[in-house]
C-alpha cells in the first residue's frame, strides 16, 4: 500500500527550486528518523518561519521510524512542525516589530526587485487587517504559499507575540492536516 508520506516523498522535487543548502536542508529532512529527526524537523520548519522558502510539507515525508504507526508519527511530526513554526515566527514577528518602526526598512523593500511589500499587501495584508490572527492562521493554511511571508507580513500589523506565535502554530498544524488529508483522499480513490 502506497502511504501518503511515499506519495509525498515521490511528489516534492528535492531541490527543484532551491540550490545547495536548500536541497541538503530538505534532503536531512527526508532521511531523518528517530527522536533527532523530531529535532531536524523543529530547526527546518523554524528557519522556515525565519528565513527559508521552502517548503514546510518535506516534514510529512520524514521517516520517523518511532515504532508508533502511521498516524501517530503524522500527528507528531506535525506537531513538531508547528512548534517549530511557531518559535520560528516569533523571531521574525521581532525583525517585523522592528522594521516597521525603520522606514528606510520599508523603503527598501519597496525598491527590492521583486517589491517584497507590494506583493504581501495584496493579499497577506488584506487578510491580517480584515481577520487578524485568524487570518494569519487561515493564510498559513494554504499549501504552497510562501510562509515566510505571510509571517512577515503579518508580523508588521499584529502586536502580540502569544497570539502570533499560537496563529502561526495553528495554521501551519492545519496546512500539514489539509495536505495530508487530500493526499491520502487521493490515494484512496486509486
Amino acid at each position: 500500500m502506497l502511504t501518503a508520506a511515499a506519495a509525498l516523498a515521490a511528489w516534492l522535487p528535492v531541490g527543484h527550486f532551491h540550490v545547495g543548502v536548500f536541497r541538503a536542508l530538505e534532503e536531512a529532512v527526508r532521511a531523518a528518523t528517530g527522536p533527532f529527526g523530531l529535532v531536524i524537523i523543529f530547526v527546518y520548519s523554524f528557519l522556515i518561519a525565519f528565513v527559508l522558502p521552502l517548503p514546510s510539507e518535506v516534514v510529512l515525508a520524514t521517516p520517523l521510524r518511532l515504532g508508533l504507526g502511521y498516524w501517530p508519527e503524522m500527528a507528531i511530526i506535525i506537531l513538531v512542525s508547528g512548534a517549530g513554526k511557531a518559535a520560528g515566527s516569533v523571531l521574525a514577528f521581532g525583525l517585523g516589530q522592528e522594521a516597521k518602526e525603520s522606514g528606510p526598512v520599508i523603503r527598501l523593500l519597496r525598491r527590492s526587485r521583486f517589491d517584497v511589500v507590494s506583493l504581501a499587501e495584496r493579499r497577506t495584508v488584506q487578510l491580517a487587517k480584515n481577520y487578524g490572527y485568524a487570518g494569519l492562521a487561515v493564510a498559513l493554511c494554504v499549501p504552497g504559499f510562501p510562509d515566510t511571508l505571510s509571517i512577515y507580513a503579518f508580523s508588521v500589523l499584529e502586536e502580540d507575540y502569544v497570539k502570533f506565535a499560537l496563529a502561526t502554530f495553528i495554521g501551519s498544524a492545519g496546512r500539514l492536516v489539509f495536505f495530508l488529508a487530500v493526499v491520502e483522499g487521493t490515494l484512496a480513490l486509486l
